[in-house]
């Protein structure tokens, strides 16, 4: 997990090469097209999947890099740019910066994004086709294509639109390469009224001369690749059947020239006038993209023997790099390093269809961002739901229950308790430092309870490393969250808050031992949620590039937890460190991202008009200069007036209270009249029914959590100005008085950690604020009084009852 009191962190802009004894790792992902902004399913798809091996890997000691950018050439590029009235190289200078901010923002750790327009793909690309040429492993020959007299050129497939030729079918807006409604792959030839998507007119059937590379010819080559590559490299199961797919259909000569002025150009005299066709530029892309980071490019790609080449993408991409790519290269008769491992995805639906940046369906990486979601969560949900087998489905209510549940109340509470309990002063916890072991301390390897935690979190490291080998990132993050899981009934089980006060020694070893899994927790999660990992080492105060590691050494020492952080070490401030997702937020994201990117703008701009006619109800007058309003009807007038804010528990105020004095009330036997300071200068009179519960002498000069804006009432002619709080057992036969830490300042907000706001005044009776809200008010079987599960908290920590567990708060 690496030397915490070494704070050297490595410098990944000095290009890294191969290393003679180490494990090299060459990683790549999909080259994401220049022409949109890249939605949540391309991003799972390809370069975060991508950034999560590679962040392992680098946790490994393995030497391993990173190398992916934008495909910049095609037709898609050309008509985006047609779209936006603009030239292909502006496009891509355009959304390749668009493409970069998305992914810094998503944490994503490329050792080099590049470009598939810069210089050095011409010149890789160029090499290889020649050497394809010298080796007889292309052919000429002459095909169909649509041509536009009007504009004079060739029709690309994306050029073209027509009727869709399936029956049944006959879909109006068919591309000349598929039909988006059934989904049939085409020529363009073979749409029905074919029309040129630049002017319209019709376009006719003309010769044309291409290059084929000769994929029949290099058939015994690439299968000798397959069969022993898909069983070396562990092949996810989608890529070895779609691979299989294709040879079993038989494999055929695949042009590799097209008629367009954007990509590289062909370097035959015959063909100057053409360009690589994409599925043969791009793939090289990577070895291209390499050759801007290193002059030295060809230890990593031309060095089968010391490279492991590792590759991330869709489905739809498969044949491209188990066949094509993979052919391309063999066909070189060079010593080139050929993909290990393949990591495919299925597709990540968004609600009830697909994702599409053609149509603009769903969330794309921007709109996360301005979702002010943090990153972790963005990451952490699209992970837990990665497509490894088959489809899945994004939905909002999925991402809250897996914020709300897995990262706030098992992970995020976790560590909370641990670091808020060793934050707490002298006398309730440990002054912010870790504590020392001492001669009376229980033997970690006999002490019941650690004993059996170690034996599953040895486990759970085992399980996370050999998933994270074999690219199975859903499990190892599935295992590593499973041992905050552990860590919390471990707290559970040890009782730590009585431990304190009963068994010192016991206390000690079980927070170190906690303590020890908030690192490691910090170290397995890293690669999965970076920014996570940062708070944490912050939270712990350790300096922000302290190294991770997860060497062969560090692993052992998760088999001594109590061990992992130096006893003494002063830790940082704890703070919540996730935020609960509420319905109405939720329900804000589903109508906000509904439908398509287009189908928003009309609802921004129908709303842009609606605020502008608004205004202009709004008039000025020009003798005076006041505003005269339009009068709204009165019915309109009294709903506002009446609107109610959400019923949220940041509604209510409740403070730490100190009861100066209680007594008997004077014409009720069942009741106390207590005095009780909440921080306003004068005691607020407060009437009780605790006289059945508590002895009257328990009750003097104690802190209490005292909920402050009820409306007064009068019980048996003395005025309740406020309410103490207290638990109370399923059958009422047992109350406690819920209390604040004993260093929490009198008159300070209790707060419920991720609910923000100001609480009311008074809260409207009518309105059942109150009764609404406390029925999700208990006791957790640690005795702290929650909401909904999540601690009351001061800044001095959490609020707790002496020992009703389960209980109701009122």
């Amino acid at each position: 997990m690496g030397d915490v009191s070494d704070h050297a962190a490595g410098d990944r802009k000095v290009p890294k090469l191969p290393i003679e004894g180490k494990r090299n790792i060459l990683i790549t992902s999909a080259l994401p097209y220049v022409n949109n902004v890249p939605h949540l399913g391309n991003i799972i798809g390809s370069v975060l999947s991508a950034d999560v091996f590679a962040r392992y890997c680098r946790l490994r000691g393995y030497n391993a890099i990173y190398m992916c950018g934008t495909d910049e050439y095609g037709t898609a590029t050309e008509t985006k740019a047609m779209e936006e009235n603009s030239t292909p190289k502006e496009i891509c200078d355009k959304y390749h910066v668009i493409h970069k901010e998305v992914y810094e923002w998503f944490n994503i750790s490329f050792d080099k994004f590049g470009r598939t327009s810069a210089p050095q793909q011409t010149e890789v690309c160029q090499a290889i086709f020649k050497k394809l040429l010298e080796n007889n492993w292309l052919s000429e020959n002459t095909m169909q294509q649509l041509y536009c007299d009007t504009c004079k050129r060739f029709l690309a497939d994306r050029l073209v639109e027509g009727t869709c030729p399936k029956e049944g079918c006959d879909y109006k807006s068919a591309r000349g390469d598929q039909c988006e409604k059934c989904s049939k792959l085409l020529n363009p030839t073979e749409l029905k009224d074919p029309r040129c998507k630049v002017c319209q007119k019709t376009p006719r059937i003309r010769d044309t001369n291409h290059l084929f590379l000769e994929l029949p010819l290099l058939k015994d080559k690439l299968e000798e690749y397959i069969n022993k590559m898909s069983v070396a490299g562990s092949w996810s199961q989608n890529a070895i059947q779609a691979t299989y797919a294709w040879l079993k259909e038989g494999l055929k000569s695949r042009c590799i020239t097209r008629d367009l002025k954007w990509g590289v150009p062909v370097p035959h005299e015959r063909y100057s006038d053409k360009v690589f066709y994409v599925w043969f530029d791009a793939p090289i892309g990577y070895v291209s993209i390499t050759s801007c980071y290193t002059p030295d490019w060809e230890k990593w790609w031309k060095n089968p023997e010391n490279v492991e080449l590792y590759q991330f993408m869709g489905k739809d991409n498969v044949p491209f790099h188990t066949v094509m790519f993979p052919s391309t290269l063999l066909g070189t008769e060079e010593n080139w390093t050929l993909m290990k491992t393949i990591s495919v995805t299925e597709y990540l639906n968004y609600e009830a269809g697909k994702f599409s940046k053609s149509k603009g369906i769903g969330v794309f990486g921007n709109d996360a961002k301005d979702t002010n979601i943090p990153v972790e969560v963005w990451r952490y949900y699209l992970l837990t739901n990665r497509p490894e087998v088959s489809d899945t489905l994004f939905t909002w209510p999925d991402l809250q229950a897996k914020l709300n549940s897995e990262l706030l109340n098992n992970l995020g509470n976790f560590i909370n308790r641990v670091l808020s309990f060793i934050a707490k002063p002298p006398g309730q916890g440990y002054g912010s430092v870790i504590p020392t072991p001492s001669d009376s301390d229980p033997d970690p390897l006999t002490h019941e309870p650690t004993k059996k935690l170690v034996g599953s979190i040895v486990q759970c490291v085992e399980q996370y490393v050999e998933a994270m080998e074999k690219v199975k990132l859903k499990q190892g993050l599935k295992t590593a969250m499973s041992i905050s899981t552990e860590g919390n009934g471990y707290l559970q089980e040890s009782q730590f808050w009585k431990l304190y006060k009963e068994d010192q020694p016991s206390c000690s070893l079980v927070i170190r031992t906690s303590a020890g899994l908030v690192y490691l927790l910090a170290c397995l999660l890293e690669p999965f949620m970076p920014s996570f990992s940062l708070e944490v080492l912050k939270q712990l105060n350790f300096p922000p590039e302290t190294p991770f590691s997860l060497e062969k050494g560090d692993i052992d020492r998760a088999s001594r937890p109590w061990d992992i952080l130096p006893a003494g070490h002063k830790i940082g401030t704890p703070e919540p460190l996730f935020k609960e997702l509420k319905d109405d937020e939720v329900e804000f994201f589903r109508t906000k991202f509904a439908g398509s990117q287009a189908d928003r703008i009309v609802r921004a701009e129908a709303e842009a008009e609606k605020m502008a006619e608004q205004l202009k109800k709004t008039k000025v007058s020009e003798s005076s200069g006041k505003k005269q309003q339009n009068k709204k009807p009165a019915s309109e007038a009294k709903a506002r007036a009446t609107a109610e804010p959400e019923i949220s528990i940041a509604r209510l105020d409740i403070r730490v209270g100190l009861i100066t004095s209680a007594q008997k009330h004077p014409d009720a036997d069942s009741l106390y009249v207590e005095e009780i300071d909440v921080g306003e200068g004068q005691t607020r009179t407060v009437v009780s029914g605790l006289v059945k519960y508590i002895p009257v002498e328990e009750m003097q000069n104690r802190k209490v959590c005292v909920l402050c804006n009820l409306k007064p009432a009068t019980m048996r002619g003395i005025k309740s100005q406020a309410m103490v709080l207290a638990a109370s057992n399923s059958d009422h036969t047992k109350v406690e008085l819920v209390e604040p830490p004993k260093s929490a300042q009198v008159g300070e907000r209790v707060t419920i950690p991720g609910f923000d706001g100001e609480p009311d005044d008074i809260l409207n009776p009518k309105k059942k604020v109150w009764e609404t809200l406390q029925v999700d008010l208990h006791t957790n079987t640690e005795l702290v009084a929650c909401y909904k599960d999540i601690p009351f908290t001061t800044s001095a920590g959490v609020c707790t009852v002496s020992s009703i567990t389960g209980g109701s708060i009122r």
